[in-house]
Formats: structure tokens, C-alpha cells, sequence
């Protein structure tokens, strides 16, 4: 039974991504699309996973399996009877070598190197205000790099960012898919991302060709753990 429920969201999930496509492509052409800013990634050479230090519960399907890769990679792993499904990415940037973050904060009229109480109601709004810039950004540099290889082959659906817990950090879930003209899902794409007051966190995952890491190999298994992979990160132990 409880099966047949996951795949009635995955399938749910399919019809729906279409009838969004009208409404949402607009977003996907603009006349300049950003590139996404290339900054440094915080070195962890002999510190291990980071998913082992961060993970709190991990829900997941009957039969379902979440843990941390083995390695230093920065993977979560979906498995299901000693077969792996997929993995989840997490990235962690410091915000002393983003100064792309840097200017949206300011922006938002936080100005990076002050003392604030990120957690406090008072910025709240201007934390969100800041993320969902770099979301934006995020999603014209998708944009771009998906026009320029497929054309017209496939369209692009962006999912309205959404305000999200990560952790006990203020967040913003994201993503988009493409969608095949001739039927079919080309790719999903699923992101949070959270800020700390001195580190960004991006958390991903895909179906997709594009994608080398953090990714499933089938958009049913994706689909299933979509849920699951929402909770997980509501419970991470962030900061």
C-alpha cells in the first residue's frame, strides 16, 4: 500500500510539472541571463563526509536506505537492498571568498562583516530577500546554459522558490525540469540553499544527463524520495 502511494506522488508529480510550463517559462528567457558566481568551495580534504557530522533523522522509503557516502565526497546515499538509487549533494561556501553573496546581502541591507543575529525575526527578511536573489541568478544561468545546448527541444519549468527550514537556518527549496517536446522529462533539477552568516549551504539533486554528482538514475526513484529528502534537510544539524 504504501508502494502504491509512492508512486501516485511520482506520478502526480509528472503530470504536474507540464501544466506549469505556460505559466512559468517566461522566467526562463531573460535577455541577459547571469552566469552563476564561481567561488571557493571551503576545503575538507581530511575531515571526512560532511553528511556525517550534519545528518539528523533520516526518513525514507520501505525497504529504503539513507546514510552518508563512504569517502570524503560530499554525498548522501539513497540505496534500496544494496543497490545504490541515488545521492545528494552539499556545498558549502565561505562568504568571505563570495562576493557575489556579499553584494546580495548588502542589497538586502545586511553589510557582510557585522555582528547581526542571523537567526533573529529582524533578518529574517533580508536573509530570504538575499538567497532568493542568488536563486534567481541561478536560474538565468540554468537558463542560458540549457537554450544553448538543446534549442528548442526542450522547455524549462522553474519551481517557485519557496522559504523552507534547513536545519534551524532560514532556507529556500528550488528547481526546475525540462521538459521534452515530443513528451517526457528530460531532466529535474532539486536544490536548497541556507545561510549561516558566514557560509552558504547548497544542498542538490537531479535526474538528468547533465548532472555528473548528486543525482538518481531513475526520475521514479526521485520522485519517491522528493518528500523524504524535504524532511531530511528540515532536520539537519545546521549551523
Amino acid at each position: 500500500m504504501l508502494r502504491l502511494y509512492h508512486l501516485l506522488i511520482g506520478s502526480i508529480l509528472l503530470v504536474s510539472i507540464p501544466l506549469a510550463v505556460k505559466f512559468l517559462l517566461p522566467q526562463f528567457s531573460p535577455p541577459n541571463a547571469v552566469k552563476s558566481p564561481t567561488v571557493a568551495k571551503l576545503p575538507n580534504p581530511n575531515e571526512g563526509n560532511i553528511w556525517q557530522k550534519i545528518l539528523g533523522n533520516t526518513p525514507a522509503p520501505t525497504n529504503w536506505q539513507v546514510a552518508a557516502c563512504k569517502g570524503n565526497a560530499p554525498l548522501l546515499c539513497v540505496s534500496s537492498k544494496g543497490k545504490l538509487l541515488g545521492t545528494v549533494e552539499i556545498n558549502v561556501y565561505s562568504l568571505a571568498n563570495d562576493e557575489d553573496f556579499q553584494k546580495k546581502l548588502v542589497a538586502a541591507g545586511i553589510p557582510p562583516g557585522n555582528k547581526v543575529d542571523y537567526q533573529s525575526d529582524k533578518y529574517q527578511t533580508q536573509v530570504l530577500t538575499a538567497l532568493k536573489a542568488w536563486v534567481a541568478d541561478h536560474y538565468a544561468a540554468f537558463a542560458k546554459d540549457r537554450q544553448g545546448e538543446y534549442g528548442k527541444e526542450i522547455f524549462f519549468s522553474a519551481y517557485p522558490p519557496e522559504p523552507v527550514p534547513v536545519g534551524k537556518l532560514q532556507g529556500i527549496r528550488y528547481g526546475f525540469a525540462g521538459l521534452k517536446q515530443k513528451g517526457g522529462v528530460q531532466e529535474q533539477y532539486i536544490g536548497h540553499v541556507a545561510f549561516d552568516g558566514s557560509k552558504l549551504y547548497v544542498i542538490t539533486t537531479a535526474f538528468g544527463p547533465s548532472t555528473q554528482t548528486g543525482k538518481f538514475d531513475k526520475l521514479e526513484n526521485l520522485a519517491i524520495f522528493q518528500p523524504y529528502l524535504y524532511a531530511i534537510a528540515a532536520d539537519l544539524g545546521l549551523p
